[in-house]
Formats: structure tokens, sequence, C-alpha cells
């Protein structure tokens, strides 16, 4: 499909932060945002890149009242060597679409996801940040436009893909955290949408999340919502727990994300040297077995932060501390690996990383580049 990319005006172009230790995350946005529609009597149409603006959406959009909407996650990293790498893009296309099927939305195809995602962070690569920890996020995102009061599908949708340059998703760093499980509130079944990026399942997170804070924790652990009693995901993250002889992380089943970190992080394990498991977890299986330490470290795993340490689980009452608080060698070194091959420091022998280069796309780019003109070709 056609991309047309659009002039970037000099009024719309923004300072960058020239502190890159004072990031945060999702804060800050780039120049340019990719933007496509889909009308149910043409498909896809109107693919451009253009300046970063805001959208004027009528009131009754479908969007607003009956939430039809889906998004995701992924990292740019800059290589030492000055390359722009992107992690596993494929995956996040795939998973897009999965959470496209759920909520009755039309499909990207995924030549065209990684299209828009490459040519835009080509395009605004001098906003990729190089100090060690920090990366340029990806937001593709999907909502249905029609102004219509009633529940159905819509026919009209906007799919666009904006970045932010960024920080530690965790202002103290890869620092263990305290959890706390919750035993009162829901956020998933099987059958619903757990297992969709949707910002309906994070609206439902919300309210336990808030009162974990209040009461001095870092993020909640989520049981499943029949027997109240399974360990499911952790947050916006999944989680494995470290035994001596393997890891050990929830299934599958459809109430939890399809996590693209999870999913290379159970392949990482074998490759150094441990066991992976995934099975399911009772709670109280799981306090006793850190409560007699047989459970050695906790880790959870997401774009955003990566992997995070934990370091207290918290169950009706009781806290329990995790390796005295402190990041453990196992979780250590999957974390160095995992990072390492993201940002290009070592092989990658999974063919995991994907460079954003000129080579491929620089002739319908070159207008843009040097005459700020919209490209011609294709």
């Amino acid at each position: 499909m056609e991309i047309k990319i659009l002039p970037l005006p000099k009024d719309k172009q923004k300072a960058k932060v020239s502190d890159e230790s004072k990031l945060g995350f999702g804060q800050v946005f780039t120049d340019r945002m990719f933007f496509a529609e889909w009308r149910a009597d043409r498909g896809w149409f109107n693919a451009q890149i253009k300046p970063y603006e805001p959208f004027v959406l009528d009131p009754s959009c479908l969007v607003f009242h009956y939430s039809q909407e889906i998004f995701e996650g992924l990292k740019a990293y800059r290589s030492q060597a000055g390359e722009i790498l992107l992690f596993r893009p494929e995956m996040n296309g795939r998973r897009f679409n999965l959470s496209a099927d759920r909520l009755c939305m039309p499909e990207v195809p995924e030549p065209f996801f990684l299209q828009a995602v490459q040519e835009l962070v080509y395009l605004e690569r001098e906003w990729v940040p190089s100090m060690a920890g920090t990366s340029l996020y990806i937001r593709p995102t999907m909502i249905a436009v029609d102004p219509f009061l009633g529940v159905r599908a819509a026919n009209h949708y906007y799919f666009y893909i904006i970045l932010s340059p960024v920080g530690p998703y965790y202002t103290s760093g890869f620092n263990p955290i305290a959890v706390m499980v919750e035993d009162q509130y829901i956020r998933a079944m099987v059958g619903g949408t757990g297992e969709a990026k949707t910002g309906g399942n994070y609206a439902s997170s919300l309210k336990a999340g808030v009162e974990a804070k209040k009461k001095g924790f870092d993020q909640v652990l989520w049981l499943d919502g029949v027997h109240r009693r399974y360990i499911e995901e952790a947050g916006a993250t999944n989680i494995f727990f470290v035994y001596e002889d393997r890891i050990v992380t929830p299934p599958l089943e459809g109430s939890i994300l399809h996590g693209i970190t999870r999913d290379s992080i159970l392949k990482l394990i074998p490759s150094l040297g441990w066991r992976a498991e995934e099975r399911k977890i009772d709670i109280h299986e799981l306090m006793r077995e850190v409560r007699s330490q047989k459970i050695k470290e906790v880790f959870c795993s997401g774009t955003a932060a990566a992997i995070t340490p934990v370091g207290s689980l918290s169950y009706k009452g009781e806290t329990l501390e995790i390796n005295q608080k402190r990041v453990g060698p196992i979780v250590a070194q999957l974390y160095e690996t995992l990072t390492n091959i993201q940002y290009g420091k070592i092989g990658d022998p999974f063919q995991w990383v994907r460079r954003v280069s000129p080579v491929s796309i620089k002739e319908r780019l070159h207008h843009v580049l040097t005459q700020q003109q919209p490209s011609k070709k294709h």
C-alpha cells in the first residue's frame, strides 16, 4: 500500500529533550505520526505519515461509547553503532490482528503494519535516544469512529501510530518492586477480552492498582476470575517464578495477554541452561513455596520495562520477601541477555532484531528527506 509522506513545516517541529535522563515514560511525542483509514465499502485507504496533530472526532463516535479500540506497544533501540533496531515487530503485528478479531475490527495486513512502523521510525530516527536504558516507544492504535449510538461493530476506523522517546518505565529503574495479590477485583475471564490488547482491560484494572499504591505497593498480581486462586498476570505484565531447576509461568488459556517479552524469555531460558515450564500456579502453593524459599526469584516481563524483579509478595495481609529484596542472579542474567540483544550488543541467535535501514526505502523517501516534498513512488 502506498504511504504518502506529507511535509513537516518548521512550526510543527518540536524541541527534543536535551537531558535524556529526564525523559520519563510516555510524556514526550515526536514530530510525525502515521495515519490510515478503513471503511467497510473501501478497505484501507488514505495512508500517510504526517505532522503529529490532534484528531477532530464527533462526540457520538462509537469508540467513546462502546470502547471498540485496540493498541500495541513496541520499541525502537539505538545500538552503540548508531543503528536503529526493532525487536520482533512482526509479533506485534500478529497480536494486533488477534486483538482486532476479538473486537470485530478489520485486520491490518502484517506487511502494511511493518511498513508503517519502519517508515515512521526511519523518518523520526533522530528522536531515538542513545542513553543507556532509553528507547523510542511505538504505539499503534485502532479506534472506531462512526458517529452512531447503538451497540454494533463500526464501519469506519482510524489506524494510527505515534512515537515517544522514553526512559525506564519504573522511576526506580531495574530494582525489585512490591507486588500485592488482588483477591477482590478481577481483570478478565476466559471467554472475555483478557488476551486482547484493548483499553477496557486496562480501565478495569485501575481500581485495584490505585488501592494497591495507597498501601505502598508498586503493582498488582491478578488471580483467575472463577476460582480466585490461580495466578494470571501482574498489572500489564506477565510473571515468572524461579525455582532451583526451572522457571515457571502461567499458561496462555484465554484470559491473559500473549506477551512478546514473555515468549522471548521462554525461548531464552533453555538457551541459558534452565528449564521452562508453563503450568497453573495456585496462590496458596505460591505463598507456601516463597515462604519455604523453594521459589528463589520472581520477575515480571513486558515491553515497557523488559524484565522487572519482584522483591516482595503480599496476600491477605501476609507479606513475604523474595531474595531479601535484592535482584537475583538469574533475573539479572535474563535481563542482561534480553536487553543486550535488543540493543544489538551481542549476537542475535533467534533473529529477533530488525534493522531500520534506509536501503529499502531511501528511494521513495529521497524527496521528503532532501526537499520536504511528498513522495510519488512506492
